[in-house]
């Protein structure tokens, strides 16, 4: 298939070739990342799932693998508006043209198992030692981030392990993510009910940290045994402490901070002033606790901490509703 580019007048057009499969497997196909997902990966994890189609269909389990992922990317519109998306570059090339319950059945007949294991495949850090914003020191830094308000749809099957929500009436599903905070590639990521909290999801993920890592996450994450866990890993901390937590001062620093203990683990606990400045003016302010496992004031002096623990919010903040959940309600991506 060659791909033409009409730029303005006086400027040059570049022309392209982009490989599209034949037949009834053209419309697996999403442009670059194909280059990410390759078909030769797809049908790889479809074998390994037994989940390829016993016959050839007008959609074969390829070209369902790629439409779920078209999904992702256009979650706000129905079915056949991503498969006319998933399409729109197969001008000239007849491609099945299905309806809504067709790819309703596709996506069932898939089931998790297949889209599990290719997440599994894909995930992890994608920096390099060299990209700029990934590191601090000789650590990569990671976040624990959550979200409990996921609205899913309000069917039977859904209800029966999510039940409904007094605030809105969906079944909601909490997401916990490990991610990669300067690039935001999903290092592992474990979703179910709202009922387990976030620290009992976050625990799921522990076996993906190493002691290459710095972990940086908000409060609520500084349960005792949670940090013992965290430090088993061999990964370093930087988080917020709650407001009401009380910590020993053990020895005063230079840079303000001071050593100090929660549990069995030495920590360096950082109190810092926060200021931001609203785009009309205004003004709020407020105070911050950072815990660390990062106890050398001189390598890692409080400064430099508090203008890595702002990055934490750049990790996940973009929020989507996931469709819905595929047949029996269990999860599609989970790595514990």
């Amino acid at each position: 298939m060659r791909v033409h580019f009409a730029l303005p007048s006086a400027l040059a057009a570049i022309t392209r070739t982009v490989p599209v499969a034949a037949g009834r497997f053209a419309p697996g196909h999403l442009g670059e990342l194909t280059v990410v997902v390759p078909f030769e990966l797809v049908d790889a994890v479809l074998a390994e799932t037994r989940t390829v189609q016993r016959r050839l269909r007008d959609l074969p389990s390829r070209v369902g693998m790629y439409f779920l992922l078209a999904m992702c990317l256009f979650p706000e519109i129905g079915y056949r508006l991503v498969w006319d998306k998933l399409t729109a570059g197969l001008a000239g090339i007849p491609v099945a043209s299905p309806s809504a319950k067709s790819l309703r059945d596709l996506r069932r007949r898939l089931g998790a198992a297949p889209v599990r294991a290719l997440f599994e495949v894909l995930a992890g850090p994608l920096a390099r030692p060299t990209t700029p914003g990934v590191r601090f020191g000789a650590y990569r830094t990671v976040s624990f981030d959550g979200c409990s308000s996921l609205r899913v749809p309000d069917s039977p099957r859904n209800r029966a392990w999510l039940g409904r929500t007094a605030h809105h009436g969906y079944p909601t599903v909490e997401l916990m993510t490990l991610v990669e905070t300067g690039t935001r590639a999903l290092i592992g990521a474990v979703f179910g009910t709202t009922d387990e909290g976030e620290t009992a999801y976050a625990r799921r993920l522990l076996h993906l940290l190493g002691p290459d890592m710095l972990v940086l996450w908000d409060k609520g994450f500084d349960p005792n045994d949670f940090l013992a866990q965290v430090g088993a890993t061999g990964a370093k901390v930087l988080g917020r402490l709650r407001s009401n937590r009380r910590t020993p001062v053990l020895a005063r620093l230079d840079d303000g901070s001071y050593l100090s203990v929660i549990g069995t683990v030495g920590v360096r606990i950082v109190d810092a002033e926060i200021t931001v400045t609203c785009n009309d003016g205004t003004v709020f302010t407020g105070t911050y606790r950072l815990v660390t496992t990062l106890t050398d004031a001189r390598r890692h002096p409080a400064a430099a901490l508090i203008n890595l623990y702002h990055e934490r919010w750049g990790a996940t903040r973009s929020r989507t509703s996931l469709s819905e959940l595929p047949e029996g309600g269990r999860p599609l991506l989970s790595t514990g």
